[in-house]
């Protein structure tokens, strides 16, 4: 007898197909839109969150683990239900419930969000797992249903599985970049969401009729659960009407909206994810609200002589508070702004007056990017003041941006760059020492309990090739409200320290702000 007979016998004869297995198209179609709904429900939550914990590095890194975890545990019990129950009757269920389950996230990430605003870390895994994790774990849980059902032949397991698992694949990349390039910029989160939502129970419902058409199972329960859950969706989509919006408009990277000041008429405030960006005096443009743009304006006002023009490039728009400033104060000034959020440049339009010409033109598109297609020795005055919620982008925080920056700037032209940092001050120490990097004179205007390590502040970097002027710009700071400091020199020297010098090889910004 040959060793490799029963091998041979067990092989031999191919199982018979699985009378129940769904068609190969149908099957491809409920993998691929499943997976690419989980993708759709990560990309939005980030916005959904974003308004109330910021969009950072690590509520970046939230939105994906979470989402990666609902996929896992998704995945585990659906193939665990798999082998325990026919799948014909769990598959239309998971989604309708995933959709029912989407739909009720709005309200309730809202509702959660007014209440664990801020960055704490609890807060920012609490309101993602909000956000993503029951609809992604009911969608994740439908791949390995549909893989059982599709298993005829235990020759053809390998096949099968690699099949179904690279169309799954493929739906979650095409749902990602279909709603990063597209969805995103052409809808509110909340369209997206509920359109999703309508589409996952509709599917269901057409997948439980054409089961039960067939003979096989629909969804499952009395009639009366059945209802209930219908008007769970519909009360959750309904509470999302009277849930607090925190959004006037999303723009492709912010949830924007503009506040009247209620003890100064003619004042507007900007506000991107809920956080106050800018303050414009619709009136007065000289009207400088924020200590920090004071700061700036009187780094201006020494910049050159007064009322003489300046050639000025602002890394960032906002309100465009600064601009408004300039023109007003040195007639004649040509303000280029980039602004990365074309959104932005519009609500500025509407609501805050702000229009091209010939003291004022926006570029849209990223600063980093657009500054190397500047000419050398083409502006005055360069201000950085970009943010991405409260913390200044990596990429325009490194040594070989500082570079470009002195590359644009003329001879004796002045760099200053708004910092937001809090204790222990890491990152505003690593900013100056980059900076420091790539100008010969450096100085820092920041408050003295700041400087001295007890709150979190604005700080604003000024830098030149040539000798600053000091002697005015610190009179300038003395005569406003708040108290504030210019250090330079050996003392700005002791302040940053052996401070890491950011590059475009590692610049941990992120991680140089956190406080714990």
């Amino acid at each position: 007898m040959s060793s490799s007979s029963p091998d041979l016998a067990v092989g031999s004869a191919p199982a018979a197909p699985a009378a129940h297995a769904l068609p190969n198209g149908l099957a491809a179609f409920l993998v691929f839109f499943s997976s690419g709904a989980v993708l759709v429900l990560e990309t939005v939550s980030l916005r959904l969150v974003g308004p109330y914990v910021g969009v950072t590095l690590q509520v970046t890194s939230s939105v994906i683990g979470i989402a990666l975890a609902a996929i896992a545990y998704g995945a585990w019990t659906g193939g665990w239900l798999a082998d325990r129950r026919d799948p014909r009757g769990l598959i239309a269920p998971a989604l309708v419930l995933a959709g029912i389950a989407a739909a009720v996230t709005l309200p309730v990430v809202r509702y959660a969000g007014e209440s664990l605003r801020g960055g704490a870390a609890s807060a920012v895994l609490l309101l993602t797992a909000l956000a993503v994790f029951v609809p992604a774990a009911l969608l994740s849980a439908v791949t390995p249903l549909v893989v059982k059902l599709q298993l005829a032949d235990l020759r053809r397991t390998g096949q099968v599985v690699g099949r179904l698992s690279g169309i799954g694949t493929l739906g979650g990349i095409t749902a990602t970049l279909l709603t990063g390039f597209v969805l995103v910029a052409a809808l509110p989160s909340t369209a997206i969401v509920l359109t999703l939502a309508v589409l996952l129970g509709a599917t269901g419902l057409g997948l439980g009729w054409y089961l039960h058409r067939r003979g096989r199972a629909a969804l499952p329960g009395p009639t009366r659960a059945r209802g209930a859950l219908a008007v769970l969706g519909i009360v959750g989509a309904g509470l999302t009407t009277v849930a607090p919006n925190p959004c006037d408009v999303e723009t492709a990277y912010h949830c924007a909206s503009v506040r009247t000041d209620p003890d100064r008429p003619s004042g507007r405030t900007l506000l991107l994810n809920s956080a106050e960006h800018s303050y414009v005096d619709l009136a007065d443009p000289t009207h400088l609200e924020y200590a920090y743009t004071r700061w700036i304006g009187a780094a201006a006002d020494v910049a050159a002589p007064a009322r003489q023009r300046l050639d000025a490039l602002h890394l960032g728009g906002g309100g465009l508070t600064v601009p408004r400033y300039l023109t007003a104060t040195r007639p004649g000034t040509d303000n280029l702004v980039f602004e990365i959020d074309g959104g932005l440049v519009g609500l500025n339009r509407r609501e805050l007056g702000a229009t091209d010409g010939p003291d004022l033109r926006t570029r849209v598109g990223d600063a980093r990017v657009l500054v190397g297609r500047e000419a050398t020795d083409s502006r005055d005055l360069v201000v950085g003041d970009a943010f991405g919620h409260l913390v200044v982008p990596w990429h325009l925080a490194t040594r070989e941006m500082a570079a470009e920056v002195a590359r644009v700037l003329r001879p004796g032209g002045i760099y200053v760059q708004n910092v937001i940092d809090y204790p222990p001050g890491r990152f505003v120490r690593s900013e100056v020492a980059t900076v420091a990097a790539a100008f010969r004179h450096v100085a820092l205007v920041a408050p003295p309990d700041a400087v001295a390590g007890l709150v979190g502040s604005n700080f604003l970097i000024v830098a030149s090739d040539a000798p600053l002027p000091l002697g005015p710009l610190g009179q300038r700071i003395a005569a406003l409200p708040e108290a504030a400091s210019v250090l330079s020199g050996a003392t700005l020297g002791s302040f940053v320290g052996d401070a890491l010098v950011l590059t475009d090889d590692y610049a941990p910004v992120d991680q140089l702000l956190a406080t714990a």
